[in-house]
C-alpha cells in the first residue's frame, strides 16, 4: 500500500510539473506590443555574433564587430562584407571563432564612431576600450583600466565628443564573455559604468556593484546617461549636468534582460534591444543567486537557456522616451525569424539589428 502511494505521488508531481513548467518558464505577453520583426529582412554576416553596430560618419556601413575579433564593413549587396579593422595583431589560429581564444583573438561587443574624427572606438571584451583610424587596420589600446582595476569584461560604449569624453561598461572583476551566462546567473554584482576623459586619461567610476551592466547612452544634451541592468530589469540614470550632478535614480523599469542601448537620430528616445523577456522562473531565480548557482553546476548551456529564455529564444524590442516611459515594444515572439537581439540601430527610417550570438543582421522598415 506505501509503494502505491509513492507511485501515485511521484506521478502527481510529475504531472504538476507538465502542467506548470510551460506557465513558469513562459515569457510574459505585452499588451499593446507589435508582432512585426518576423518580417526583417535577413543579412547573414560571415562570423559570429554581430553584437553591436554603426555608421561611420559619411552614413556607410553599418560596421559590426564579430566573435574571432574582426570589425567587417558592409559595403552593399553586391559587394557584400569586407574586413575593415582587427583588435589583435595574432591571428594565426582566428580564422574562425574558437571560445579558448578569444583572450588571443579579441572580442569587440560595443562600436561607436566619433564624428569628428572618424575614429572607431571598441569595445574589446577582453582588451578594454580601443580605436582605429578611418582606414581600419589594427586597432590600438585606448584604456583597460579604472582606479586600480582593470577591465574583465569591457561590454558597450557612448560618446560625448563635446566633453571629449567616453561612457563604457566593465561587466564583471571575475567573469568574462565566455562565461556569460554563469555570470548572469551568479548575482555578482562587480560591474561599473566608467567615465574615460580623453583628454586627462583618466577613467573614473561613476557607479560601482552593478550585475552585469550592459547598454550605455547619453540622453540628446548630455545631461544624463543611462545604463542597463538586465537581471534587475532596469535602466539606470547618473545626472552629470545640472542640479542632481553626480547622482543616480532609475530611469526605466523594462520587460526583459536589456542588452545595449542606442539613441535615435533624433535624440528624442532610446532603442534597446532585450536579449529575451523575463519569464517568472527567471525572475525568481534571479532574485535568488543560490537558484542560479544550482542551475549553473546542474544543468547543461541548452538547458540554462531553455530556461530563462522562456522556452522558446525570441526577440523583442522597446523604444523609451527621453523620460523613461516605453513608447512602442517590437516583437518577434516566436523566434520565427529573429532572436538573440542585441543592439537595435535607427538609420534612414530602418532599424539594424544585431544579435550576441547568430551571424545574422537583421534590417526592419520603420515605416
Amino acid at each position: 500500500m506505501l509503494n502505491n502511494r509513492k507511485v501515485l505521488m511521484a506521478v502527481a508531481v510529475a504531472v504538476a510539473a507538465v502542467v506548470a513548467v510551460p506557465y513558469i518558464i513562459a515569457p510574459p505577453t505585452i499588451k499593446g506590443s507589435r508582432e512585426v520583426l518576423h518580417s526583417a529582412k535577413v543579412i547573414p554576416v560571415p562570423g559570429d555574433g554581430p553584437e553591436s553596430l554603426d555608421m561611420d560618419p559619411q552614413g556607410h556601413g553599418p560596421y559590426v564587430g564579430v566573435a574571432d575579433g574582426r570589425i567587417l564593413k558592409w559595403q552593399g549587396e553586391s559587394l557584400g562584407w569586407t574586413e575593415f579593422a582587427v583588435t589583435s595583431p595574432n591571428r594565426e589560429n582566428c580564422s574562425k571563432h574558437v571560445p579558448e581564444l578569444e583572450h588571443i583573438c579579441g572580442r569587440p561587443l560595443g562600436l561607436h564612431f566619433e564624428k569628428k574624427s572618424g575614429d572607431l572606438y571598441i569595445c574589446d571584451a577582453y582588451f578594454g576600450i580601443m580605436k582605429v583610424g578611418p582606414e581600419g587596420g589594427l586597432a590600438e589600446k585606448v584604456v583597460d583600466e579604472a582606479e586600480g582595476r582593470k577591465f574583465t569584461f569591457t561590454n558597450h560604449l557612448d560618446i560625448d565628443e563635446e566633453d571629449d569624453a567616453i561612457y563604457f561598461t566593465d561587466s564583471s572583476d571575475t567573469y568574462q564573455i565566455r562565461t556569460v551566462l554563469q555570470l548572469f546567473l551568479s548575482g555578482e554584482k562587480t560591474g561599473r559604468l566608467i567615465r574615460y576623459d580623453k583628454k586627462t586619461k583618466e577613467a573614473k567610476v561613476l557607479i560601482d556593484g552593478l550585475h552585469f551592466p550592459n547598454g550605455v547612452s547619453l540622453n540628446k544634451d548630455g545631461s544624463f546617461v543611462i545604463v542597463c541592468e538586465p537581471a534587475a530589469l532596469l535602466v539606470h540614470r547618473y545626472w552629470l549636468k545640472g542640479p542632481k550632478a553626480g547622482t543616480r535614480d532609475v530611469f526605466a523599469k523594462i520587460p526583459g534582460y536589456g542588452d545595449n542601448i542606442r539613441r535615435s537620430p533624433t535624440g528624442d528616445y532610446f532603442w534597446i534591444a532585450l536579449h529575451s523577456k523575463a519569464c517568472p522562473f527567471g525572475r525568481f531565480a534571479l532574485l535568488h543567486p543560490w537558484i542560479g548557482k544550482f542551475v549553473i553546476n546542474t544543468f547543461k548551456l541548452e538547458l540554462m537557456l531553455y530556461l530563462f529564455e522562456g522556452g522558446l529564444p525570441h526577440a523583442a524590442i522597446v523604444k523609451l522616451g527621453e523620460n523613461g516611459d516605453i513608447l512602442e515594444v517590437l516583437e518577434d515572439s516566436k523566434g520565427r525569424n529573429m532572436k538573440f537581439v542585441s543592439e537595435a540601430l535607427e538609420k534612414d527610417g530602418q532599424l539594424w539589428i544585431g544579435s550576441v550570438f547568430l551571424p545574422f543582421v537583421w534590417v526592419y522598415d520603420l515605416n
